[in-house]
């Protein structure tokens, strides 16, 4: 471009700049040199000189993401050189990191005008459409500018990325797939790899995608926390740990990573150290609900059950709808015997989400043994219409129901648990007791049979409970013979 009078000499002084020692200085210094240029325009003691500075500038502003400097100073161009497609698309992609969208793909449509067959601007514009969220006018600008280049690797990747987000993972996979073929140290489709097999499933994969990420860009600190992620759900927890270290170990400031490896630690076992790791997890971020309550169940499996309801407690005040943390808390009080605040706890759980079948059993147990037999037979069958194969809720059931003296319903539901679970004892056990309360004595013996054969124990029990009755003990005898 065509300049009159200089303001600043820019060739002189990015000579100096570039010969300098100190790379450390030479951006305080370039930053030096045009706040006085700045301040020369805003005060308007010069004129513009030299565009090509100017634009020199905005680009290194861009390049720094100082995107309200290099804005102001777009303004300044465009007033001169308004024609400008490239000098339009320049401020569409500051304004687009200002997240000022509508404004950005106002300006990306003023470029269109001016060069309308401009693959970059067709998918700078795609990547502002992307975010907000119109995915589908997103595709279409990229594959605008495939038309115009069919081998763009930035279109092909922007359009495998929003493709992500439309959950065509399959379509994603494709053109990401492609990519690395064609430039197997493509380090960003990698990355993305790792991200669809992780949606489909298909995890070793993902783990050899994020693998192969690393190795082109070991200080990826999100690929090694992925990679974690992948680990933990393929059951290695020890190699999922290290691989939150390595992100640990390069963003310190990283409480996903620091609260996953807590996850890891508390599925082998390892409490203390999960508690550990939670703690440093909410000393940078002490209203993440989910930490405070994963805290509360590595305190809760340690018996700690007072320090788990201070945590459950810290998890709701973050979160209202946390019905988890009801949950844990009302099984917590449940533990210390405090049943009424146990069945409180539950039933605010139950408020939020009532299709949850384990929370419906502990409802039902904290109402047995607060003596609220039919709530709590209400609430056991609640548990089997939710999870109708829970053999145990059926058992308890079955057993609630002879307390209540509903017999025949009872056996309905003992029949129903042994067809689920033919080698529990304790259906065939209750079933017993009840054959032998409606005097079908031939047929308790054989429940009981049945029961002892399963656990040996069960003779014990049976004769701590019933050794006063003498046809009980008869009976007794009778099948041990």
């Amino acid at each position: 471009m065509v300049g009159v009078m200089g303001i600043f000499d820019f060739d002189e002084f990015n000579e100096d700049w570039e010969n300098s020692g100190d790379k450390s200085d030479k951006s305080g210094r370039f930053e030096e040199e045009v706040r006085k240029l700045k301040e020369r325009l805003h005060n308007n003691s010069g004129s513009i000189t030299n565009l090509e500075a100017l634009e020199e500038i905005v680009n290194f502003y861009l390049d720094n993401e100082k995107f309200e400097e290099a804005l102001h100073f777009i303004h300044i161009l465009i007033k001169h050189i308004p024609y400008s497609a490239d000098i339009w698309q320049r401020k569409g992609m500051a304004l687009n990191n200002l997240f000022r969208y509508e404004e950005a793909l106002e300006a990306y449509d003023q470029a269109m005008t001016l060069n309308p067959v401009d693959s970059d601007l067709l998918i700078n514009r795609g990547i502002t459409l992307d975010n907000m969220n119109r995915l589908q006018d997103a595709v279409e600008c990229f594959d605008g500018a495939l038309e115009l280049d069919p081998a763009n690797e930035e279109a092909l990747f922007n359009k495998a990325v929003t493709y992500e987000k439309m959950e065509r993972y399959e379509d994603a996979l494709h053109i990401l797939k492609y990519l690395v073929d064609g430039n197997p140290e493509n380090k960003e489709a990698w990355y993305e790899l790792g991200f669809c097999y992780d949606f489909l499933e298909r995890l070793e994969e993902s783990f050899a995608a994020y693998d192969k990420n690393i190795d082109l860009d070991p200080y990826n600190y999100n690929a090694w926390y992925n990679r974690g992620i992948i680990l933990n759900r393929l059951g290695r927890y020890h190699k999922a740990i290290d691989s939150y270290d390595m992100a640990i170990a390069i963003n310190e400031k990283f409480p996903a990573a620091l609260y996953n490896k807590g996850n890891a630690c508390a599925n082998m076992g390892r409490l203390h150290e999960a508690l550990k790791c939670y703690k440093e997890a909410l000393r940078y971020d002490p209203n993440d609900a989910a930490a405070w309550h994963n805290m509360g169940n590595a305190h809760e499996e340690l018996g700690q059950f007072r320090e788990a309801i201070k945590c459950f407690t810290n998890a709701i005040k973050i979160d209202k709808n946390h019905y988890e943390s009801y949950f844990g808390r009302g099984s917590c009080y449940d533990s210390l015997e405090q049943h009424t605040r146990a069945l409180h706890d539950y039933n605010r759980a139950l408020a939020i989400n009532r299709e949850y079948p384990e929370l419906w059993f502990a409802k039902a147990d904290a109402e047995y043994n607060m003596g609220k037999l039919w709530e709590s037979i209400c609430s056991y069958r609640m548990v089997t219409k939710l999870d109708p194969h829970n053999a145990e809720a059926w058992v308890d059931l079955g057993s609630t129901l002879f307390e209540y003296g509903s017999s025949e319903d009872a056996l309905v539901a003992l029949n129903t648990a042994i067809d689920l679970r033919g080698d529990l004892a304790e259906p065939y056990y209750i079933k017993g007791k009840i054959l032998f309360s409606l005097r079908r004595y031939v047929d308790a013996m054989e429940s009981f049979k049945y029961s002892f054969d399963r656990d040996g124990s069960k003779i014990k029990e049976f004769e701590e409970e019933f050794g006063a009755n003498p046809m009980l003990k008869k009976l007794l005898q009778l099948i041990k013979k």
